[in-house]
């Protein structure tokens, strides 16, 4: 057992939104057992399902309030609540998760005398409001996610000392049979049709309108069928989602795709399935989709691009050229029609994700990076 004082460390994000970088917060909490040393606060600007799983799994939650930008009081008035928890709590560091609490929780972090990082979950062009204003605080360490996002961090913090962490993902337990049998029935899927899963935020860039492009050209092709995961939180998602289910039907495939809706069973449909296709149109951070889908022993299908490329190799997965839905389709047919192949691959995908975002690993390694940075501020 260590003899060194525990770590406090306030992890800083918005709160209403829930993806990748929720995800992660929410394995930070669950998995906190991993590393003693290390003891995870929670300042969040809204309630919503990242507080309420953060709660469940027993980490402190300090909701500082609703904050807009273009409503400056609201600003005024979060800042000074997180003064007063900074006042209130032995906080030893301070994380902010991205360009928006950095912004908003940065400059109160500072003053505070605490050591300040930023987590770099984006790749941020530096030309945004909110990325222009959150490099006038620059940190006294940048953690990244990728070295896809390393190379974007200097459009916002020139020579900042920065350090690559993967995300620490869960390797969720789940009995495939009992999954493969109960989804299947619940989605009115054949046991024998070859599954593609696509679980994911409705974001254009992750490709969903490319894999439909793909599999409208398999539609001769017997012995396949595609879910697709995801639910509308913004206005923009609705159109979105609206759009991919009218090229569905002027494709003649709808009665192949079916469209999921929010789920919170992604480690059943992920053992249900027997791919996991997320073809991105532009560069992903990273893509704790992809690790979860590796942990289950499913085959990745993705684009050459971003962190996907860092995740994906050919011991578990095949990278097709990005926006080459001809290339996306013949990967596909290759793995429909070749069940051997999909197991192989598909055995390899544990050992992958272990090797790259093992919860233990990644937290031990997340106190090395920040207990250097409280000593020099002690």
């Amino acid at each position: 057992m260590s003899t060194r004082p525990a770590l406090r460390v306030l992890h800083c994000s918005s709160g209403n939104m829930h993806g990748g970088v929720e995800t992660f917060l929410g394995t930070l909490a669950r998995q906190r057992s991993l590393n003693p040393d290390l003891e995870p606060e929670f300042a969040l600007g809204f309630e919503g399902r990242l507080s309420d799983e953060l709660r469940l799994a027993g980490s402190p939650v300090h909701i500082l309030g609703p904050t807009r930008f273009s409503r400056p009081w609201t600003v005024w008035q979060t800042r000074r609540r997180l003064r007063r928890l900074l006042g209130m709590r032995p906080i030893d560091v301070v994380v902010c998760h991205g360009c928006w609490p950095h912004l908003l929780f940065g400059p109160e972090a500072r003053r505070s005398g605490r050591p300040l990082v930023f987590w770099m979950h984006d790749l941020a062009q530096g030309t945004h409001w909110l990325d222009r204003g959150a490099s006038q605080t620059p940190p006294d360490l940048a953690v990244v996610n990728s070295h896809c996002t390393a190379d974007a961090l200097p459009r916002l913090f020139p020579g900042a000392p920065r350090e690559v962490l993967y995300y620490p993902v869960d390797a969720v337990k789940v009995d495939a049979d009992e999954a493969r049998a109960a989804i299947r029935a619940e989605l009115a899927t054949p046991g024998d049709a070859t599954v593609i899963l696509q679980a994911c935020r409705l974001e254009r860039w992750k490709g969903h309108a490319l894999l439909i492009d793909a599999l409208g050209r398999l539609r001769d092709r017997p012995g396949w069928v595609a879910w697709i995961a995801g639910g509308v939180q913004r206005p923009a998602d609705q159109v979105y989602l609206d759009e991919l289910k009218a090229a569905v039907r002027a494709l003649g495939i709808e009665d192949r795709v079916r469209f999921l809706g929010q789920r919170f069973d992604v480690p059943r449909l992920l053992a249900a399935a027997d791919l996991h296709c997320q073809p991105n149109m532009g560069a992903e951070p990273f893509g704790i989709a992809f690790i979860e889908a590796l942990h289950a022993g499913r085959t990745v299908v993705t684009t050459r691009l971003g962190g996907a490329a860092e995740i994906v190799d050919d011991t578990c997965g095949v990278l097709v050229e990005p926006e080459d839905a001809s290339a996306l389709s013949m990967a596909l047919a290759r793995l429909i029609d070749e069940p051997e192949t999909r197991v192989r691959l598909g055995a390899g995908g544990p050992a992958r994700a272990r090797k790259l975002c093992d919860p233990s690993q990644a937290l031990t390694r997340l106190e090395t990076l920040l207990r250097p940075l409280c000593a020099k501020g002690a």
